[in-house]
């Protein structure tokens, strides 16, 4: 196989196995413990950005990293384009929106509330409620797309539904937060976990890990 997914547990990598299932793209799989809650060694070795996702393309030489390059690189090399709206489309500007939210303005909205608890910040702190209410815009303008549309770019299920996923399931074992009033993500998450590519995406890059699709984060154990 071409194609080397090098997948860190309970990260964004997830998004490239979804992807591959989606695209019916063989790919090698090759996964990671995290030490204890970061990437091991020698999942940093893998490539200078020393996070996840990391893939390599033997056919073209090529070690990439980055989630949204991976995933174009992916559905462009590998996937004849499939879930990239052309721009022609009447969606495309749509698409291209939300292709880029996630990482561009979601995932880094939602990093932000851990340095602050990390830094001990009261959440009366400006910078605290100024992130806060970043959160809450985020999630808001999220479920007002998904109340009055299917997918992201409308009918059309693309790259940017895998793209958001993540940061809506996974990412709440890291900040556990509520999704409930929001019923429009709920109605999103729904239709995700009935596709059987993402359910066995899942079941091969974290088996055994409860699926976070419902309104409520998991309980996550400490010792």
């Amino acid at each position: 196989m071409a194609l080397t997914i090098h997948h860190l547990h309970r990260s964004q990598s997830e998004r490239l196995l979804w992807l591959c299932e989606e695209l019916n793209i063989p790919y090698h799989l090759e996964t990671y413990t995290r030490d204890p809650y970061l990437a091991p060694p020698e999942y940093k070795a893998l490539h200078p950005a020393g996070t996840a996702p990391v893939i390599h393309d033997s056919d073209a030489n090529l070690t990439l990293a980055e989630s949204t390059a991976c995933v174009e690189y992916i559905c462009r090399r590998h996937g004849n384009s499939q879930l990239l709206l052309p721009p022609e489309d009447p969606a495309y500007p749509d698409f291209l929106y939300w292709f880029h939210w996630c990482n561009g303005t979601f995932q880094p909205t939602l990093g932000r509330p851990l340095i602050i608890q990390a830094a001990g910040l009261d959440p009366g702190h400006p910078l605290a409620k100024t992130m806060g209410d970043r959160f809450r815009r985020s999630l808001e303008a999220l479920d007002k797309r998904l109340r009055g549309n299917e997918w992201l770019a409308g009918s059309q299920f693309t790259a940017a539904d895998i793209m958001v996923v993540f940061s809506l399931t996974t990412m709440r074992y890291f900040y556990g937060y509520s999704l409930a009033g929001y019923e429009g993500i709920l109605g999103f998450l729904r239709r995700v976990g009935g596709r059987e590519a993402y359910l066995r995406a899942m079941g091969k890059g974290d088996p055994g890990m409860e699926l976070v699709l419902g309104a409520e984060p998991p309980v996550v154990k400490t010792v």
